[in-house]
């Protein structure tokens, strides 16, 4: 099993995030440490659009590949990568998430294991906040862990809670529980994957979906082409960063540990 974290350098919200300084340490060097430590991955490599991130894995003697800036998303980057390396399974781990733990990706590589599954993700319960928050994609799915949707949106969407008027009803929203009382749970995705071989070739022969362009989400091409994603239960949350006060929010969290 090989891991690649694209490592894209021209982010559009938060500029050269990959490099920014995180208690001492630049964002990429918490992601690679994490994704090292899993046990069930044989190998790590970086991958990036950018000579100024390659030179700080020569530096550090992690493995690298350049790739293509003009690659649209971080599973076109793996994809790049899968053409020089061969693995029966690739995991796309975000460059963006330092608070990356090796649990994350045992628990993203579990269905593997139990099921026979093409792509894997995981899911972790919403925070109250983060229900109505664009930022946050949220994910339902079928009683077998088959993801069913992704979207910005707050999905479910709670009809009878929304129709009501008063108090109640706002403190029902805030805390995600349906009108009638009952436990309405909503899920956010961590945006990690991994996928089979052949799974990840098809990929880029796809074209890119109406739903994928809409939400700004890659994983739709997948289920607008019938190809199933499993997503797996995690219980430890993540902060991808994207924005000053992410990383702000990430440091203090790194700093307590």
């Amino acid at each position: 099993m090989l891991g690649v974290i694209p490592a894209r350098l021209a982010s559009t919200r938060l500029p050269r995030k990959v490099l920014r300084n995180i208690a001492g340490r630049p964002m990429l060097a918490w992601v690679y440490d994490a994704a090292s430590a899993c046990p069930q991955l044989d190998r790590v490599l970086i991958a990036t659009d950018s000579d100024e991130v390659a030179d700080l894995c020569h530096r550090h003697q992690w493995p690298v590949q350049l790739t293509s800036p003009d690659l649209p998303s971080g599973t076109d980057r793996v994809h790049a990568v899968a053409r020089h390396h061969h693995a029966d399974i690739y995991v796309n781990i975000q460059g963006d998430e330092p608070l990356l733990k090796p649990q994350h990706l045992t628990a993203l590589l579990r269905p593997f294991t139990q099921h026979h599954v093409e792509v894997s993700t995981l899911k972790v319960l919403c925070t109250p906040e983060n229900i109505t928050n664009p930022n946050a994609v949220k994910v339902v799915t079928a009683a077998d862990g088959r993801a069913l949707y992704f979207s910005r949106a707050t999905i479910p969407y709670d009809r009878d809670a929304q129709a009501r008027d008063g108090q109640a009803s706002e403190r029902q929203a805030e805390i995600g529980q349906p009108s009638d009382g009952s436990a309405l749970q909503y899920w956010k995705h961590i945006g990690l994957y991994a996928y089979r071989k052949a799974t990840l070739e098809r990929f880029p022969t796809l074209p890119p979906s109406l739903l994928e362009q809409t939400e700004r989400l890659e994983q739709l091409r997948f289920l607008e082409n019938n190809i199933p994603i499993h997503v797996e239960p995690t219980e430890f949350d993540t902060i991808g960063v994207d924005t000053e006060e992410d990383l702000q929010r990430v440091e203090s969290l790194l700093l307590r540990q």
